[in-house]
């Protein structure tokens, strides 16, 4: 019989050449790199909510491949593909806790039932975590931003090409043209 070791903070800091993973239900889950489309969607995202800290003086903007120790059952850390962030600042360690608001870009895998469940189950260690606010992005569906809300998380508000989304209560006041998280070119 062979005893399997859970996974803990420390190993996230030891994930083969620099990649990004999460802690899930005790194992180190590896993640993919993000492919063009996918990475500058979250790029994007991120520019827009570092120029709201700079703007409105509160929390952090945070970009692709950082972590956030959380303490859950199930979960010990998220790493979104672009984040808001209030709390102390974490030097050379992980952020402590959930985001206020996460941005989860969705990859060439991310589509499917299991795929849906999976981001599913995502969303809801977020809010228990303490997140307000998650963005769903489908650069491949009409419904490009779905927005959940801890307070209603199965009723999201869509907004689509053409419009701005927003993630309020946890960023008052701000928005992102959803066409912004398309390449120019």
């Amino acid at each position: 019989m062979t005893t399997k070791t859970q996974a803990t903070i420390e190993d996230l800091y030891h994930v083969p050449e620099n990649g990004k993973a999460e802690i899930i239900k005790g194992e180190l889950a590896i993640m993919s790199p993000t492919g063009g489309d996918p990475g500058y969607a979250g790029d994007e995202a991120f520019a827009s909510l570092r120029e709201y800290a700079r703007r409105t003086k509160r929390g952090r903007a945070i970009g692709d491949n950082k972590a956030f120790r959380v303490r859950l059952p199930n979960r010990e850390s998220f790493s979104p593909d672009a984040a808001f962030y209030i709390g102390p600042d974490p030097g050379m360690s992980f952020y402590d806790g959930a985001p206020v608001f996460a941005v989860e870009v969705r990859s060439a895998n991310d589509y499917g039932p299991k795929a849906e469940q999976e981001m599913a189950e995502k969303r809801r260690d977020y809010f228990t975590a303490g997140t307000i606010v998650v963005w769903d992005v489908d650069l491949l569906g009409e419904d490009v931003v779905r927005v959940y809300r801890a307070t209603d998380q199965e009723n999201p508000t869509i907004y689509r090409r053409g419009q701005s989304g927003e993630a309020e209560p946890a960023l008052p006041g701000w928005t992102m043209p959803v066409d912004d998280l398309f390449p120019t070119s």
